[in-house]
């Protein structure tokens, strides 16, 4: 039975996702995600200056008169949405934590899929499977994954096991499919899984992180937490070779995240709490069409 509140939430981002999903977004979702080939359609009289190849001979030959197949593009989509809900994502410095953040972009997502007939899955994970939706179609099956993914919440602590997640997908997902992997990537030894689940599907990591990840402001001693472990550190912020330190090893991080993903050669997507994740899509099928053609 959801409450009162969750409720509320799911009919807040429906308003809002579907605003979102415009002819626009849609249309650069299209442009961004190709079909798997082209299937004959019909077909129809030669017209001056269709290629000669197209000509169907056996029609041509009963009727007497020129005719020419007509193919389209096979549009179906297997779109699986894989969202990390583990301890850390809880974090947010914003309005919104990063977990809030990746459950709209899997939303928005789940939208502009079902709005080109693509079939839309979910997996959350943590340090292990949490709920696996198998794909399908339908307005109604959208607003299940976007319940599932907002009001799934975890008493314990959860670590991140991005390996896994992708290992299970392999499992249940045996034909190719678009995989949005959403997550902060708080994790070790993902490069290879990325490596090997991108042989076989169409893999886009998207990285969600929060700007007190990487900066602190200057406030004096603070208390830190690891969500995941729940070790602590107090820190002096007036310490700028504190502060300095703490972003080194930030930016090192996210080099190193950086780094595998290109190793990995997958299309990657950055989306922070504080910016507009909406436009970061469209940005993200603007660039992946252009490097598809």
């Amino acid at each position: 039975m959801l409450s009162k509140e969750l409720l509320q939430k799911v009919r807040q981002i429906q308003i809002r996702t579907s605003h979102q999903v415009t002819e626009v977004m849609a249309g650069e979702y299209k442009s961004a995600f190709k079909g798997r080939g082209m299937e004959f359609d019909e077909v129809r009289l030669y017209q001056p200056g269709d290629e000669i190849r197209t000509i169907d001979w056996n029609v041509t030959a009963r009727t007497g008169v020129p005719y020419v197949k007509r193919f389209v593009e096979e549009r179906e989509l297997t779109v699986m949405l894989m969202v990390d809900a583990s301890s850390s994502g809880s974090f947010g410095s914003q309005d919104k934590s990063k977990n809030e953040i990746a459950a709209e972009i899997a939303g928005l997502l789940a939208y502009t899929a079902i709005r080109s007939n693509d079939r839309v899955g979910l997996i959350i994970f943590t340090d292990k499977i949490e709920l696996y939706i198998p794909p399908k179609k339908g307005h109604s099956h959208v607003l299940r994954v976007i319940r599932e993914v907002l009001g799934f919440k975890k008493e314990e602590r959860s670590a991140t096991n991005v390996g896994a997640a992708l290992d299970f997908l392999g499992k249940v997902c045996r034909r190719k499919a678009v995989v949005f992997l959403i997550s902060d990537f708080l994790c070790e030894n993902f490069e290879k899984p990325i490596k090997l689940a991108s042989r076989r599907h169409d893999l886009i990591p998207v990285s969600v992180s929060d700007p007190r990840e990487n900066s602190l402001p200057p406030v004096g001693l603070i208390t830190l937490e690891d969500a995941e472990t729940g070790e602590t550190i107090t820190v002096d912020t007036y310490d700028s070779k504190v502060r300095s330190t703490l972003e080194k090893l930030s930016n090192l991080r996210s080099a190193e995240r950086e780094h595998n993903f290109t190793q990995s050669g997958v299309d990657t997507m950055r989306v922070s709490t504080a910016s507009n994740y909406c436009d970061e899509l469209v940005r993200f099928f603007k660039r992946r069409e252009k490097s598809i053609f």
